[in-house]
């Protein structure tokens, strides 16, 4: 979505050095510290300017590369309203008895998130609804809304049998408003030949035949309690050369807790495995998972959210974006239910020691795909029907597949800046997508 980047890495280290790893590779100990100034451009929510940074204490360097604690900042603005400002912390040893803690606040107003509608390819995705010159054009923000989401997590992790097998619990909150993109925000400051016409968008029409009701239209507030099974075996976290990820997790979202009329309970399951093809250099890393509604009924502004043992995922919605499918349009694959996977082939060509750090770069070749397998029902009643063609195919969902190529550059095998740029397959996903951040999609 962003049609100018520009990234600027420093890096600063607070500790010593200590044994060789690998050739040149060194034992880290005490803090160090990685920040990425941000400087970004997108055409409707305008300049965005702010700071990423990371920090993390690896102690007497027993445990490198694993750290011991890991503080998470983020911090930036778009000139037209759309924010994040995130504050995340990890930790084995905060507690004793080998409790995990992950905590996460996060505040992210959007003007501009994606809505095409539900089922996948039920919905009908026309591309020059939204483009200017088009004979069909309506507006560049048809297929958009406005959401506010502040989310409040706290999950703990205990061992079962050590640490690879574990227990976790979690309560959180989210608060979640929604509403139509505003027009008038957009078009602040603009010539007049290049505002937006004041339209209704396909949120709106939603709204008028029924498609949101009116009870779940503008959004509320949701108390999860998750319960869940992780069993671990990567060598490192952030960067794994071998092990497997996997993870079953129940959020319960129940009456006791506020959550009515919409009580309902999630399930998520997830398979990651890393498999070392050339010891330190070339990896094989595979995902797949799914996550849908087993019981009640979800409203539709939770149900693009993918969640995960992980919270530090600033934007974690999908299917389709950078965390999910890169290349095809974020939000565009949403249903009660979906699954998905990723093959990534990741090789890192080229490794180096630079100002006292240990450095790496890394090309990675993958291949996303995905689909709704539960429907969300979607009452027509109210659309004449003459339009129902323009609102919906009338086939039903199948896989939707992306691939691409992306850029690692990792400092001292944890932070890392990640370069993506995917490819949709079928034009009802979008065409491509650039997307630059921070660790590895999974």
């Amino acid at each position: 979505m962003l049609t100018c980047v520009l990234i600027m890495a420093s890096h600063l280290a607070y500790g010593q050095l200590d044994t060789t790893l690998h050739h040149k590779e060194k034992r880290k100990k005490g803090w160090t510290f990685g920040a990425l100034p941000v400087l970004a451009y997108d055409a409707d929510q305008g300049f965005q300017i702010g700071a990423l940074a990371q920090l993390f204490d690896y102690g007497d360097g027993s445990t490198y590369p694993e750290y011991r604690h890991t503080f998470y900042a983020e911090v930036s603005f778009f000139t037209k309203g759309s924010d994040v400002f995130q504050l995340f912390y990890d930790s084995k040893y905060l507690i004793p008895g080998h409790i995990r803690f992950t905590g996460d606040i996060t505040y992210l107003p959007e003007r501009a998130l994606d809505f095409y509608g539900f089922n996948g390819y039920e919905a009908n995705y026309n591309h020059s609804l939204e483009s200017q010159g088009s004979p069909d054009y309506i507006s560049r923000v048809y297929y958009r809304c406005q959401r506010r989401l502040f989310r409040i997590m706290a999950d703990f992790q205990g061992p079962i049998i050590g640490q690879k097998f574990r227990w976790l619990a979690g309560l959180n909150f989210f608060d979640i408003r929604m509403a139509t993109v505003d027009i008038g925000k957009i078009n602040a400051g603009k010539k007049e030949s290049n505002k937006l016409p004041d339209t209704t968008l396909l949120w709106d029409e939603y709204v008028r035949y029924g498609l949101l009701t009116p009870q779940e239209a503008g959004g509320g507030s949701l108390t999860f309690l998750k319960l869940g099974l992780i069993y671990d075996t990567r060598d490192n976290e952030a960067a794994p050369n071998k092990g497997i990820w996997s993870e079953i997790l129940v959020m319960a979202a129940p009456t006791f807790l506020g959550n009515s009329p919409y009580a309902f309970v999630k399930l998520e399951v997830t398979h990651r495995q890393f498999l070392s093809l050339v010891k330190k250099y070339l990896v094989f890393a595979y995902r797949l998972s799914y996550q849908g509604t087993i019981g009640g009924t979800s409203p539709y502004y939770i149900d693009p959210y993918m969640f995960s043992s992980w919270s530090l995922s600033t934007k974690p919605d999908g299917l389709g974006g950078a965390r999910t499918m890169r290349g095809v349009l974020r939000d565009r694959v949403v249903g009660d239910g979906v699954a998905y996977g990723n093959l990534e082939l990741r090789w890192k060509f080229w490794r180096t020691h630079f100002l006292k750090q240990n450095l790496y770069f890394g090309l990675v070749g993958f291949l996303d795909g995905g689909m709704v397998v539960q429907d969300r029902k979607v009452n027509k009643n109210l659309i004449p029907e003459s339009l129902q063609p323009f609102y919906f195919n009338s086939s039903s969902d199948c896989l939707h597949l992306s691939t691409g190529l992306g850029l690692r550059l990792a400092l001292n095998e944890n932070f890392m800046v990640t370069i993506d740029y995917g490819f949709a397959l079928n034009k009802q996903d979008g065409s491509s997508g650039l997307y630059i951040g921070l660790g590895h999609m999974f």
